[in-house]
């Protein structure tokens, strides 16, 4: 390890993240200004309307009326926030003050990582989570799947915490890339292992985000991972169909990896029903039941799975699943006025854990991911991505509860973060 060194004005961590320049980047700005509109249009921007322009979707203006609905909200809450971020470069330098008020951040950081690492192994390898459980219904019951089954959320957790620490100076970059490579390989492992890459592209997705939220990756390193998952997806696709082929998963040969891509396609099916449509989905009990409850203690309760629930409504079978994207899923069961309520009431949430209180410290940085990773995501099934952010969040209930019992008491506007050389 390093030892620490005084602040230079290139490794000074309470200036923007750009080696000497003063202010942060322009797109970088404007995501700490807008951040949850921005990653509500994101996806879209990049994946879904420039498949559907190429295409000639003749439905493209039913994706246009569906982020109608959701924008205005997130950019009504966050404009009401607005002025809390300040000047450029002043949120980003809070934000770091911030994190460096808890002196063992790395240490649980790395902590972390090893569990959400070693459990997610520990799944896969109990047949948690796989395309073959899928499609049985079943749900992996041993001892093994069922404790691991408790640490999901932790692989968000872990890259929050890394994070809060590369902006506390307490770990350098190198080292910091190497523990979220690990994660980041070890999703890569699950995604081979259980023959599902859409997990994998959710946490590719939100690794971005949060990185470019706090700084960390600027717009031209996302354009070129965006550019480079395109050019890998074809051997992607590829492997997933022939891992799933040797495991006796029945394969549509005719459906090709730019067909999987269609997106827009999948969205704008929504706009063939009259919605709200009434089928069986969780509630407020589900909710509660299902997000407070860990398996272990509850073992008999079913699976839940509104897109098999959907599947069945548009005449498939009950062993697949199908949605319309997080979007127009919310559209499809609870119609406009559902899209409007639910990005207005996660983008208060989210801006207020940003924001409120002055810039975000580790624990509540975590709790904002939990919001990115979940509600916000836009490939995640509603409403389970709402219990998905409640079992994250009581999962992380021991490591922020560690945060903040070895917080540093010296007020955030005194502290000088560490800055450490790259280990």
């Amino acid at each position: 390890m390093a030892e620490d060194r005084p602040p230079t004005p290139a490794t000074d961590p309470t200036r923007p993240l750009r080696g000497r320049r003063r202010k942060l980047p322009r797109l970088n700005w404007l995501l700490q200004l807008f951040p949850v509109s921005t990653m509500v249009v994101a996806p879209y921007a990049v994946l879904v309307v420039p498949m559907a322009v190429l295409n000639g979707n003749p439905d493209l203006g039913f994706i246009v009326m569906l982020l109608a609905l959701a924008l205005p909200g997130c950019l009504l809450v966050e404009l009401a926030f607005l002025r809390r971020v300040g000047r450029r470069g002043e949120w980003q330098r809070g934000l770091n003050r911030a994190s460096a008020g808890h002196p063992r951040l790395f240490t649980i950081a790395r902590a972390v990582t090893l569990g959400s690492v070693s459990a997610d192994l520990v799944g896969v390898w109990a047949g948690r989570g796989t395309i073959f459980s899928q499609l049985t219904g079943e749900v992996a019951s041993s001892p093994a799947a069922m404790l691991s089954s408790l640490f999901m959320g932790w692989r968000y957790l872990a890259f929050a915490l890394l994070v809060a620490s590369l902006l506390a100076g307490q770990a350098g970059r190198l080292a910091c890339l190497r523990w979220a490579t690990c994660l980041i390989g070890t999703q890569v492992v699950v995604a081979v292992t259980t023959a599902l890459t859409a997990p994998l592209m959710g946490y590719l997705t939100f690794v971005v985000a949060l990185a470019a939220l706090c700084g960390l990756l600027h717009t031209r390193f996302v354009v070129i991972a965006v550019v480079a998952l395109f050019l890998i997806w074809p051997t992607m696709y590829a492997a997933r169909n022939e891992i799933r082929t040797d495991g006796g998963v029945a394969v549509d040969e005719e459906v090709t990896s730019a067909d999987r891509l269609r997106f827009d396609l999948q969205v704008t099916r929504a706009s063939e029903y009259d919605v709200p449509v009434d089928i069986e989905r969780p509630g407020p009990s589900e909710i509660v039941r299902y997000g407070l409850l860990p398996r272990a203690l509850d073992p008999d309760r079913p699976a839940l799975s509104t897109g098999a629930r959907i599947n069945e409504y548009l005449g498939g079978t009950s062993t697949s699943a199908y949605t319309f994207l997080a979007l127009g899923t919310i559209y499809f069961l609870d119609g406009p006025w559902g899209v409007v309520v639910f990005y207005t009431g996660w983008a208060l949430v989210g801006v207020l854990l940003l924001r409120a209180g002055g810039p975000p410290g580790p624990i509540r940085l975590a709790l904002f991911g939990f919001v990115v990773a979940s509600p916000l995501m836009w490939s995640k099934v509603y409403p389970e991505s709402m219990i998905s952010f409640v079992q994250f969040s009581v999962a992380a209930l021991p490591v922020l509860l560690l945060l903040r019992l070895t917080r540093d008491r010296t007020p955030t506007s005194a502290r000088t973060p560490r800055t450490r050389l790259p280990t």
